[in-house]
């Protein structure tokens, strides 16, 4: 029998056959989607040539894959949360749960004190982020945090929105510590929220890849995440500057991080990103808290 030159993949579902063939289509294997009106079921066809390599390429999906995923879809189409924020949010009750033992002087040696950090004590820029007044501030950033910080994660990978987004807090504590005289003490991890914030707004700088007229939804995108900013972050007891330089440093980095090389893009940038993360929290943390 003469050779088609074509190679069939046969899936389970439609689910299935979309998730594989976006697989396919981010190593560069063209796949043509098969309904299999009539015959065997879905399937993806392939060119005989790329067959070995779009077989390998499901494979090695399928064993990243096989366990529990933290990243889910949401309802909402092309919304996904990432569970593993809460981890974070277990964190920061950690740190208050901490400070409220009988521990004199634990908040005070990690808060964002201009004197000290002017000083050189430059740690605490990061450090307060870990740190609350009280169980109503705790709780109110633990909650809102969980779902900007979720999406962020979503969008941008575990460890680069970590990342970012504890960056983008701490150029908050920076636009305070430049702004605010040297008496100023402030903790909270809205800065860092904010940044989530502004790096979501960022995401639609993407646009401008895809076709010129986005330029008027990029602009949509970014006001709407001021919006957000405005109702979330100019409360009257807020720290107004930690959190719009936390916001602004996010829709950089949000900006810088959508158009990363598609080298880049991938899963060991990612992990490379939460050491980088990890690292930083504890090394800070040991600073202060020695």
């Amino acid at each position: 029998m003469e050779s088609t030159g074509l190679a069939r993949i046969p899936t389970r579902s439609r689910r299935q056959t979309m998730d594989w063939a976006l697989v396919l289509a981010s190593q560069g294997i063209t796949a043509v989607i098969d309904e299999g009106a009539g015959g065997p079921g879905w399937g993806l066809v392939v060119a005989e040539t790329d067959h070995p390599a779009a077989v390998e390429a499901i494979r090695l999906y399928l064993q990243e894959n096989r366990r529990w995923r933290w990243r889910q879809p949401l309802p909402w189409r092309g919304i996904i949360f990432d569970w593993r924020i809460c981890f974070w949010g277990v964190l920061l009750a950690a740190f208050f749960f901490l400070g409220q033992a009988p521990r004199p002087g634990f908040e005070t040696a990690g808060c964002m004190n201009n004197a000290a950090v002017r000083a050189g004590e430059w740690w605490r820029i990061f450090t307060a982020m870990l740190l609350h007044a009280n169980v109503g501030h705790l709780a109110a950033n633990i909650s809102l945090g969980l779902v900007l910080l979720g999406l962020t994660l979503g969008r941008f990978g575990t460890g680069l929105g970590l990342l970012a987004a504890y960056l983008a807090g701490a150029g908050g504590n920076v636009a305070g510590l430049l702004l605010y005289p040297a008496t100023h003490l402030g903790v909270g991890a809205s800065g860092m929220i904010m940044g989530g914030l502004g790096m979501l707004a960022a995401q639609s700088v993407s646009l401008l890849r895809n076709h010129s007229v986005s330029r008027k939804n990029m602009l949509r995108g970014i006001l709407g995440g001021g919006l957000l900013f405005a109702f979330f972050g100019l409360s009257p007891d807020a720290d107004v500057v930690a959190h719009l330089g936390g916001f602004v440093t996010g829709l950089l980095l949000g900006a810088l991080l959508v158009n990363l090389p598609a080298r880049w893009q991938n899963s060991k940038t990612d992990l490379a990103a939460a050491f980088v993360f990890i690292g930083l929290l504890v090394a800070t943390s040991w600073l202060a808290f020695r």
